[in-house]
């Protein structure tokens, strides 16, 4: 017996990725969009979300660009009413913006601190707030919808001076297990991906000297990890079976040990 596995698993879907402007959420995007579903990019650059638009409706997709900050609890409920006017809701929300700061608790970097919490933990529960709604009914019309978070291998491993931004993925984390207790009964999956290192626009916002050492060393050690690499996961994560639920996936450079 043969088993015929579509090109395009996830045609019909209506995809809202956030942080789509670098990185992971723009190569998810685009994947996303490969795989058949219409994507929603949401980000604060406009002309980068513009520039990812255009590439996937070059290449047969359909997507809807959308600017917006994610600490800006109004702009993403305006952002999920426009997902619901234009594509009639999202059944997989793909929760990505984010921010790292690391720096030594001792130099009391209270404004970066407070950064990483505003995005990384209040951003996201803007999201998860604004879109729960439109994946409850979606799953409860089509047997199936995703929330799938972007957590980090920080929130299970010890990176010194990363103490902040590791406990703001240690939320992510264990709240995608709750959310998955709470919304599985109801065929919303939930899953939390956290990735090793991986080569984004992250890097570039770093300006502690050691974090900056520890990471330039580790690229003569290992081959980091691309945001390719992430979106072809989140894809075979909501490609899978209604039934199956991946609950959280590691990804991690083959040769990374931590």
């Amino acid at each position: 017996m043969t088993t015929h596995i579509s090109a395009r698993p996830l045609s019909g879907r209506v995809a809202v990725v956030t942080g789509a402007s670098s990185g992971i959420g723009e190569a998810t995007a685009e994947h996303l969009a490969e795989l058949g579903a219409r994507v929603t990019v949401l980000a604060r650059r406009a002309d980068r979300l513009e520039q990812l638009v255009a590439r996937i409706e070059k290449n047969g997709g359909e997507a809807l660009a959308l600017a917006a900050d994610v600490t800006d609890a109004a702009a993403v409920r305006a952002a999920a009413d426009r997902v619901a006017a234009e594509f009639g809701g999202a059944d997989l929300l793909f929760n990505n913006a984010g921010v790292m700061l690391p720096a030594p608790v001792e130099e009391l970097a209270t404004d970066q601190w407070q950064h990483q919490i505003d995005l990384n933990i209040t951003g996201l529960m803007h999201v998860i707030g604004a879109f729960t709604p439109q994946l409850v009914g979606a799953a409860g019309e089509r047997g199936v919808a995703d929330l799938i978070n972007t957590s980090s291998i920080a929130a299970q491993n010890i990176f010194p001076n990363f103490a902040v931004y590791s406990a703001t993925k240690a939320y992510v984390t264990h709240l995608s297990r709750h959310l998955r207790a709470e919304l599985g009964a109801k065929n919303v999956r939930v899953s939390a991906i956290e990735p090793g290192i991986v080569g984004t626009e992250l890097q570039s916002h770093v300006t502690d000297e050691g974090a900056l050492a520890w990471l330039e060393g580790s690229k003569e050690t290992m081959e980091w990890l691309t945001p390719e690499d992430v979106a072809r996961t989140v894809g075979f994560v909501a490609g899978l079976p209604p039934r199956a639920n991946l609950q959280q996936v590691t990804l991690m450079p083959t040769a990374q040990a931590a």
